[in-house]
């Protein structure tokens, strides 16, 4: 096995340590330059965010409300906080974004206790919620008020529209609603078919109610939205969104930035290049000897194991994250940003690991 100091080679052009790690795409870089000619009101007053909301509109089929945000915990904050009472619960997976990245932020700003189940592949079932159900009405226990999936989840999988639509039934049967965490839903979208109408398929017309829709996953700078499919829903976001700390005062620029990328799908485009390069990937570092794929790619991860001492001196020349150190299983992600040439850098540094 290679020494950390002996992959003489060069590094790929862009990280596979995060999709957050790439740059901004040119097209997001210029609707910022354009919408910063001028003045404009603060706080959502300006004319780009009124056609940023009208385009989420026209995105979902329906009257949506839509608020910006920051950042994607801060999105999650917001959409969970309209939904939620003090003595509430969040029904989600263990390996939820909300139960092990977000430092407990949820919890902190709801006031409410996230029930994180184990999911093996990251998705939650219908009859884990229903095992949850018998709390309702007892005053001494948490009541589950919501339902929080992620698409696509943190082990790189996905829910199929009739797996978010049995998820929904069984939710709101009991009184439930269901926010998505979708940080990388383009990316989802984009496995899916690749169209606005695979979007819908799991999210309005599977009765998601919520949606942290991302975007800085997806090629902007920064800026999330929280989409919510029923406007009462949201009737109280703005002053949530205000207390959250996530009401950017020259919003403009967010809205600029999903402007631009969701004029003609651009956002769908990004994202199903990053999947191919991640199918790229699999397919390539999948036949070196030494590597074992973990789980077939279904959007831009991939999640491999290969002894520890290969893993120290790649990271140490082109810096990934462990997934599961205990059994050294990796996770690599690609972005729109990542190119044939990265991949062939990286899979040559793979090879000259493990001699």
């Amino acid at each position: 096995m290679a020494d950390p100091s002996s992959l003489d080679l060069p590094a790929p052009a862009t990280s596979f340590a995060s999709d957050n790690a790439a740059g901004v795409h040119p097209s997001v870089l210029d609707a910022m330059v354009a919408a910063n000619e001028g003045s404009a009101l603060a706080y959502g007053g300006d004319a780009c965010t009124a056609r940023v909301e009208d385009r989420f509109r026209d995105l979902f089929g329906r009257d949506v409300t839509t608020a910006l945000v920051w950042g994607g915990t801060g999105a999650n904050v917001v959409a969970l906080q309209s939904l939620l009472r003090p003595w509430q619960a969040v029904i989600c997976s263990e390996s939820a974004h909300i139960a092990v990245d977000e430092c407990g932020a949820p919890e902190r700003f709801t006031g409410a206790k996230l029930i994180d189940l184990p999911t093996p592949d990251g998705k939650l079932a219908p009859e884990q919620i229903t095992e949850q159900i018998h709390l309702l009405g007892d005053e001494h226990h948490v009541q589950p008020a919501v339902v929080s999936i992620t698409q696509s989840t943190e082990s790189g999988t996905l829910y199929t529209a009739d797996e978010v639509a049995a998820i929904s039934d069984t939710a709101h049967r009991h009184g439930l609603t269901v926010h998505l965490d979708g940080a990388r839903i383009a990316n989802a979208t984009a496995a899916l078919g690749a169209t606005v109408d695979a979007l819908r398929s799991v999210t309005v017309d599977a009765g998601v109610d919520v949606i942290s829709f991302g975007g800085t996953k997806a090629g902007m700078m920064y800026g999330e939205a929280v989409i919510f499919i029923d406007p009462t829903l949201g009737a109280d976001v703005r002053f949530i969104r205000k207390q959250a700390g996530q009401l950017p005062s020259k919003m403009r620029y967010v809205a600029a930035q999903f402007e631009a990328l969701l004029t003609d799908n651009l956002w769908i485009e990004l994202a199903s290049s990053a999947n191919a390069m991640a199918a790229r990937l699999a397919t390539e570092v999948g036949g070196v000897d030494g590597v074992e794929l973990t789980r077939p790619p279904a959007v831009n991860s991939v999640f491999a194991r290969l002894p520890r001492p290969a893993i120290e001196a790649l990271q140490s020349w082109s810096f990934f994250w462990d997934w599961d150190h205990h059994v050294d299983e990796v996770r690599w992600m690609t972005s729109w940003a990542t190119t044939a040439d990265d991949i062939a850098r990286f899979v040559a540094g793979v090879r000259a690991a493990l001699v």
